[in-house]
């Protein structure tokens, strides 16, 4: 396994976003203290020129790859292009500089929505790349398979260590709260906040609510991150999640409940479901010794303290 010290020079890619903002956050409380990071202002992940001068001047051991363009159905329906390119050129340009500069170990975030639309559930990483996606997110998904297979590429071209954990759905604090941009759990903590504050008799929601969704709060994943850098070097992808899922609309009921909003849900089943269910095998994980910690009602309650923080009444 490889050497991680608490002195290793790790760089997180992407440490404003959601995930990214969660790791450097693990990092630093677990006395890890040579993590460099770029903001977009600093570093334009999109130019080859640049991420290879950084590379060259900083010279990282350790990469995580948590940069990406992400959101939710609507987003990637009106930007597939956007979706597709920004997240192709980000990945080649850092995996590229992994391998140029001899990175000690690399690790790039995958997506469970790699894996096909009609995938038998719960999914297991033998299932990767074994028929159609789900064309909500097709772009999306394309370049993370990109980005899983230039990886494995440069391990049996070149030797690179790389490993590629595939998420679930993530959730929790520093997540957008933009409907254009949000994920399902934002999303829905602010429209229920938003109908409590106004008296709106009634929300309504997106599909049928019968899709069915696994959630993993950002905490965890940040912890599963750190402990795969410690203790897995596979070329294989691995699922992290918590391996259990729940529907839409049971989700959004939970969500009315904890803010106490007291209207009614209507469904606008003209709208798009997204995958029918997203549940990945995590058994290769859990037999390495890790399991998630926190709880969906914990989880939850972050995201609209951190709401009612950025937004307050």
């Amino acid at each position: 396994m490889s050497a991680l010290s608490k002195k290793s020079k790790i760089y997180v890619a992407g440490h404003r976003g959601l995930v990214g903002a969660a790791i450097l956050r693990h990092l630093i409380s677990n006395g890890f203290n040579n993590v460099i990071v770029r903001t977009r202002a600093e570093l334009d992940l999109t130019s080859r020129t640049d991420v290879w001068s950084f590379f060259n001047d900083e010279r990282p051991e350790y990469v995580i790859l948590a940069a990406a363009k992400v959101g939710g159905i609507a987003a990637n329906m009106s930007e597939p292009v956007e979706f597709l390119v920004s997240n192709l050129e980000i990945q080649n340009n850092i995996l590229l500089a992994c391998h140029k500069f001899l990175t000690t170990k690399t690790m790039f975030l995958g997506s469970s929505c790699v894996y096909p639309r009609e995938a038998p559930q719960p999914m297991h990483e033998s299932d990767f790349m074994s028929g159609p996606f789900e064309p909500t997110n097709e772009s999306y998904a394309i370049a993370k398979i990109a980005g899983i297979r230039l990886a494995q590429a440069l391990r049996q071209q070149y030797g690179l260590n790389v490993i590629c954990p595939i998420p679930c759905n993530v959730y929790g604090p520093g997540d957008h709260f933009e409907f254009e941009r949000s994920h399902v759990v934002s999303a829905l903590v602010r429209r229920f906040i938003e109908a409590k504050r106004n008296d709106s008799p009634i929300v309504t929601l997106w599909g049928t609510g019968n899709a069915r969704r696994e959630l993993l709060h950002v905490d965890d994943l940040a912890d599963a991150c750190l402990f795969l850098l410690q203790n897995y070097d596979s070329p294989e992808i691995i699922n992290t999640g918590s391996g259990y899922d729940l529907t839409i609309r049971e989700l959004a009921e939970t969500i009315s409940d904890i803010v106490e909003y007291k209207g009614r849900l209507d469904w606008d089943i003209m709208k798009p479901d997204g995958m029918p269910r997203k549940l990945l095998d995590i058994d290769r994980l859990n037999k390495l010794g890790w399991q998630h910690k926190i709880d969906l009602e914990t989880g939850i309650r972050s995201v609209v303290q951190d709401f009612e923080s950025i937004y307050p009444q």
